[in-house]
């Protein structure tokens, strides 16, 4: 993948101002030739995401959360897998999208709505084809980083919540969207072997909603949004986006329901959450 130079291997003399932490080479397949991120050894305090994004951004590193989960399984037990990951900026995001809807909504939003009959207005609903990438939000919303920091703030103000404990970590990354492709993350493991595909999602969400990646678990994904859809028909739009992206956020998730998870979990959200089985 094309990366600017990697600044972890010489993190030490780089005069940041970091907690303990590890460097990460533990791949799928052994140690990586570099660095793919460094991480604290203990639970981010609230204000460290601000400080840490300012630091690292003058050096190539951006942050994020990263979360053991309730197996303890820090990255350097998360499969990570460099060496098959391309790079986003050569792929397309709606073919990526439409790749996955037609092998996947077909089948399961079809099945569905035959369960489910009608919609609202009497019509027979279908999975039909790719409708094509949701349309950008008229209205601005708030600055997508201090969106992202809220977050991170909120996160880790809480230790209690299931997300208590998060460590912070740096990636050698150009912009937030890339940092799962930057360490070859695997969590989408068993919906798509090359996360670059879905970093090119991750990006066209940037553009389009001021998304950032502030999360990351073995298999789980917690993206802030900055500029939220605020229409039914603009929730339900994203909401095949989302589904095509990861589809056991529907077919996994009760009530099952591509409309409903649009209404509670798309419409004027300002955080997506995401997992792979």
């Amino acid at each position: 993948m094309a990366t600017l130079p990697n600044p972890l291997p010489t993190l030490a003399a780089s005069g940041l101002d970091l907690p303990p932490g590890s460097l990460v080479d533990a791949t799928l397949d052994g140690p990586w030739h570099e660095p793919l991120l460094w991480y604290a050894d203990g639970p981010a305090a609230p204000r460290d995401w601000t400080a840490l994004r300012a630091a690292g951004r003058r050096l190539g590193l951006l942050p994020v959360l990263v979360n053991g989960g309730s197996r303890g399984q820090w990255p350097e037990e998360w499969d990570l897998c460099p060496d098959i990951t391309t790079y986003p900026g050569d792929h397309d995001a709606d073919e990526v999208l439409a790749g996955y809807w037609t092998e996947y909504a077909d089948d399961e939003v079809g099945e569905a709505d035959e369960a489910g009959g009608a919609d609202g207005d009497g019509a027979e609903r279908s999975a039909g084809s790719w409708p094509g990438l949701a349309p950008t939000p008229e209205e601005a919303g708030e600055d997508p980083d201090e969106a992202a920091a809220g977050l991170a703030g909120v996160i880790t103000a809480d230790p209690d919540s299931w997300l208590g404990g998060a460590r912070m970590a740096l990636v050698p990354a150009r912009r937030s969207a890339d940092i799962p492709a930057a360490i070859g993350w695997s969590g989408p493991m068993n919906h798509e072997n090359d996360v670059a595909r879905l970093c090119a999602v991750l990006r066209s969400w940037e553009d389009r909603y001021d998304a950032r990646v502030v999360v990351l678990g073995f298999d789980t994904m917690i993206v802030s949004v900055g500029r939220p859809p605020t229409t039914p028909e603009e929730a339900r739009a994203l909401a095949a986006e989302h589904y095509a992206f990861c589809p056991d956020n529907i077919d996994q998730s009760p009530p099952y329901d591509l409309d409903v998870y649009a209404e509670k979990h798309v419409l004027d959200q300002e955080v997506w959450s995401f997992w792979w089985d």
